[in-house]
């Protein structure tokens, strides 16, 4: 009712008026959607503070690692399912636990999904190519990824990179997490801001119980686990 009032309103305007305030609505959206676009620009644009920040990410090798609970099977010794701890350690630390989370999965091959962020030599402040990941979801063979369990909350700030970008303003780092996956499909902008890709990468292994399982990163955004006795 009141959006049918605001248009009889406007209606009932002479016509020139009513053509002033319909090209201002017009320029005020347009100018919401340049600043919403632009946003994330305007952080790439302060390359001194993303430069060293990045450079602070040094060589990320070991980021995290799963182990198996419990494992229950069948008459027959198949797994039936399996119960797993997930760990992401600290950049600074890796005894450090940041993230844990448990999850029980159908069966025992579980698939490990995660955001990968490559930066070229040029956007890091020591010239060495940097890779950022962003831990999405866990799931089993027998699901689909869309019911896939959480591992990060998409779009906000994980717990690894808290102190990435200290020196920007709390709104501006909540931006850049929550927009970064959008440049994906931008690929003008992803060299404009120095960044050689943004992609999903999936990487899956058939667990057992006594092993654990320790992801690694490269710094050209390879992630991978190795597979070693439980400690």
């Amino acid at each position: 009712m009141a959006l049918q009032k605001i248009f009889k309103f406007l209606a009932s305007l002479p016509s020139i008026i009513f053509g002033i305030v319909i090209c201002a609505a017009i320029l005020l959206i347009a100018i919401g959607v340049y600043r919403g676009g632009s946003a994330i620009g305007e952080i790439f644009a302060q390359n001194k503070i993303l430069k060293q920040a990045l450079a602070n990410l040094t060589d990320e090798n070991k980021i995290g690692y799963a182990k198996v609970i419990s494992q229950t099977k069948d008459a027959n010794g198949a797994v039936i399912s399996t119960t797993l701890k997930f760990v992401e350690t600290a950049r600074d630390n890796e005894l450090n636990q940041i993230l844990q989370r448990q999850y029980t999965i159908e069966g025992d091959i579980v698939y490990f999904d995660a955001l990968i962020i490559k930066f070229s030599d040029k956007m890091v402040m020591d010239g060495k190519k940097r890779s950022m990941y962003l831990w999405r979801r866990v799931y089993g063979e027998k699901m689909t990824p869309q019911a896939g369990f959480a591992i990060e909350k998409f779009g906000a700030e994980p717990d690894r990179y808290a102190d990435l970008l200290k020196e920007l303003p709390v709104k501006k780092r909540e931006l850049f997490w929550s927009s970064i996956w959008d440049l994906a499909n931008a690929p003008d902008k992803l060299a404009q801001y120095g960044i050689t890709a943004i992609y999903g990468t999936v990487t899956y292994t058939q667990l057992r119980e006594g092993l654990v399982y320790i992801f690694r990163i490269t710094p050209t955004g390879q992630l991978y686990p190795e597979v070693i006795p439980e400690f």
